[in-house]
């Protein structure tokens, strides 16, 4: 059995791993994939569909998995399946839930699916003249793709300001509109779920920390850490953000003719006033996936194949506790340099590769977030232990990392 990946960050490498793991043995590429993957790399970019395309036919690749939101939105599922090749992930008209606010927004507000009050503008004049009678703290994101950071969380007129100026006068990632949300209060937590059509198998939760630094303090990022179960949650919070969320979600996508078929990804917030959606993404998240994946002990081969064939798909869990820490470069989420020279990756230890990349036979920094580092453990305190014990074998002067993941939970 031949299995393609699609992406080449920490998010495709756990898939790469659990696939590795399948009882069909199968042969896995990945285009490009990472420099820690152990697959085929293939040197096409995860964009450029129709060579992808290319190579499925020529290799007859029995699945294809893709990682990336990027690859989605370019409509490689609709490709890929009008010319008969098995393909997981939504088709582009599905995709949208994740590369449209405005849509994800207008679909919640027209199903009655609890999220916050917001409003949409596509220029600077109507979305200042909002700001100003709102006031801060208030939720500005803009409306397409930005690789997890185009979303800001501004406690202050001034921080407000600028993020419009950003999105709607300088064009920081591309002309599109910007969607501001009533700021919300309470632990954020991610759901991922399987899902085709009307049926929807959750995973198990995990929760990461957006922020750089320690306490939750500097710039909003992919995501520095993630640990899975979730204590914060209550099993009355998870039902009901499987029925009134993540189920009337798919169910809606179905109405709207744009039934989906992947990971829905649900990333949820528990105010005061109950659990209420915050974004939703298209493919697994990432650094989520590389928690949640280790726990999965379903064969994710057989799960993916029952899925697309609309048979009963089966979820076997292990109660072990997972926690993620991200090495990343000096300087991300803004600028920093590559290139640097990384010692110490045990190549037995769960490290998955983010941006890494192999120069003159040596691994070497190449991109924001680096490396993921898991730790596991009966109790999420031996869980954190054992991922900052692996962290410390690793050395290298331009990565830096979170001291904390898990801090909520771990007292």
């Amino acid at each position: 059995m031949k299995v393609l990946v699609i992406g080449r960050g920490g998010r495709e490498h756990a898939i790469v791993h659990k696939v590795a793991l399948s009882k069909h043995n199968p042969t896995i590429y990945a285009a490009p994939g990472n420099a820690g993957m152990n697959a085929n790399l293939v040197n096409i970019n995860e964009e450029d569909k129709e060579a992808l395309l290319k190579f499925a036919l020529e290799e007859k690749i029995d699945l294809t998995i893709v990682g990336p939101e990027a690859s989605l939105a370019t409509g490689i599922v609709d490709l890929f399946t009008e010319n008969g090749l098995r393909i997981f992930g939504p088709k582009k008209n599905a995709a949208i839930i994740e590369g449209s606010k405005k849509f994800a927004k207008d679909l919640m507000k027209k199903y009655n699916i609890p999220t916050a009050k917001y409003e949409s503008f596509d220029d600077f004049d109507s979305a200042k003249a909002y700001l100003d009678k709102i006031g801060a703290p208030i939720v500005i994101k803009y409306d397409g793709l930005a690789a997890g950071k185009g979303v800001v969380v501004a406690l202050n007129y001034d921080d407000a300001l600028a993020a419009l100026k950003d999105m709607l006068l300088d064009n920081k990632y591309g002309k599109a509109n910007v969607v501001m949300e009533e700021y919300l209060e309470g632990p954020e937590f991610s759901l991922m779920a399987f899902v085709n059509g009307k049926n929807v198998y959750p995973m198990v939760l995990a929760q990461d920390h957006k922020r750089a630094y320690d306490n939750d303090l500097g710039p909003n990022t992919g995501g520095m850490g993630a640990y899975s179960p979730v204590s914060l949650i209550t099993d009355e919070d998870l039902d009901f953000a499987i029925k009134e969320i993540m189920n009337k979600t798919a169910e809606a996508m179905v109405l709207e003719n744009r039934s989906f078929l992947g990971v829905l990804y649900g990333g949820l917030m528990k105010t005061k006033n109950g659990v209420k959606v915050i974004e939703f993404n298209a493919r697994f998240g990432d650094p989520e996936t590389e928690v949640v994946l280790p726990r999965l002990e379903s064969d994710i081969i057989d799960v993916i194949n029952d899925l697309i064939d609309e048979k009963e798909v089966t979820l076997k869990w292990s109660k072990e506790k997972t926690l993620g820490v991200v090495m990343a470069s000096i300087g991300y989420p803004n600028d920093y340099k590559k290139g640097f020279e990384i010692k110490g990756v045990d190549p037995n230890d769960t490290i998955y590769h983010m941006g890494t990349a192999i120069k003159d036979g040596k691994l070497v920094t190449n991109g924001g977030r680096v490396l993921l580092v898991v730790g596991k453990g009966s109790t999420m305190k031996e869980a954190q232990e054992n991922a900052y014990q692996k962290v410390s074998k690793i050395e290298c002067e331009n990565l830096f990392y979170r001291k904390d993941i898990g801090y909520q939970v771990i007292k």
